[in-house]
């Protein structure tokens, strides 16, 4: 393993370039054990290609060292981590399934609210759906309208549900229910949250990523840590490799094979 992670530092760069220059990524970051401690590994991904690497932080220190965010102008699709929007230079929305699990929630504890969005979410979605499949490649201007005023109203019957949240915005944080918070960042993020009906390049959610990173907990479940820092930063650099390859059809044992022969595989300009 590790003769062929050092043959792969062109190969990362290339594939951190071009995720600095996608029009739409997707960014993700799970905790892991390493070198007996809780440390951080952090995915960025496209359709094409995924880059992962390891940090001792979860936040924006390591978000910068990855080497993607910083210098990234396209749109970032996350779950919401507040470090995410450090990075200004992007546009940002929001995973809805993320939300669709947190409405949920919010419903089993009695917020009706949490329904009506729910209902909201999933019909723009299946709306955007039936848009794309005519070659469209955003919701009317009606359209938009509409959804942006039902969404009001939503987050209105929110908080009549909740009285006495609006007035608490500054000063002294009171405690607050998780239901009341994702009411609040429902509110505060009402264009990241429906940008995907804005433009149709934009997903509804974050499962891209998510699924990328569902290699390296398997990874964790089987073996329950990495013992270095460098053992897990080979692994992650080879699993870069090896899922991006699987992205473009490219079989693993074929991928390897040009990495131990010193000539590992690239994907093409045409396949960014």
């Amino acid at each position: 393993m590790t003769a062929g992670a050092a043959g792969l530092e062109g190969f990362l760069e290339e594939i951190r370039a071009r995720l600095e220059g996608a029009e739409v990524a997707h960014f993700d970051e799970t905790g892991g054990r390493i070198d007996g401690r809780l440390r951080y590994i952090h995915a960025a991904s496209t359709d094409q290609l995924t880059l992962y690497t390891a940090h001792d932080k979860r936040g924006v220190e390591a978000m910068s060292d990855a080497g993607v965010l910083p210098a990234f102008t396209g749109v970032a699709v996350h779950d919401g981590y507040a470090s995410y929007r450090t990075f200004t230079e992007a546009l940002h929305t929001l995973c809805n399934a993320h939300h669709l699990r947190e409405l949920l929630a919010a419903e089993e504890q009695g917020q009706l609210w949490a329904i009506a969005m729910s209902c909201l979410l999933v019909d723009t979605k299946e709306l955007v759906e039936q848009a794309k499949a005519t070659g469209l490649t955003q919701l009317s201007d009606q359209q938009l309208k509409e959804l942006h005023a039902s969404y009001r109203e939503v987050i209105k019957m929110g908080y009549e549900t909740n009285p006495g949240l609006e007035s608490h915005t500054t000063g002294r944080r009171p405690k607050r229910t998780k239901a009341q918070n994702l009411l609040l960042r429902l509110d505060q993020r009402e264009t990241e949250t429906l940008r995907f009906a804005h433009d149709f390049r934009v997903p509804f959610d974050n499962n891209l990523c998510e699924r990328d990173l569902r290699m390296v907990k398997l990874q964790q479940k089987i073996s329950g840590c990495w013992r270095t820092s460098e053992g897990a930063k080979r692994f992650l650099a080879i699993r870069s490799y090896l899922q991006t390859a699987k992205k473009h059809k490219l079989r693993p044992a074929e991928a390897l094979t040009k990495l131990t022969a010193g000539q590992p595989w690239l994907p093409t300009a045409a396949n960014p």
